[in-house]
């Protein structure tokens, strides 16, 4: 037999299960709250290596592709001139 769940069920279950739960009453030591504080600090340092690697991606995105480079009518730079 295959149990199926709707949309609706599923958050009329979801609704159902916090609105019956308890209140827990935990404690939260400090090495919980340091723990908390790195993965704040380990985010924002993820985000800021992750921006820096695609920093040039992102400033052609905002700001758009130049049409041609001076100097550069050939599309060969490294070839001599005669």
């Amino acid at each position: 037999m295959r149990f199926e769940l709707s949309l609706s069920q599923a958050l009329g279950l979801s609704f159902l299960c916090i609105v019956i739960s308890s209140p827990a009453y935990g404690y939260i030591d400090p090495g919980t709250g340091s723990l908390i504080i790195q993965g704040v600090i380990g985010a924002i340092a993820a985000i800021g290596v992750t921006l820096k690697l695609y920093w040039h991606r992102l400033k052609l995105f905002f700001y758009g592709r130049k049409e041609k480079v001076e100097g550069d009518e050939t599309g060969d730079s490294s070839s001599p001139s005669e």
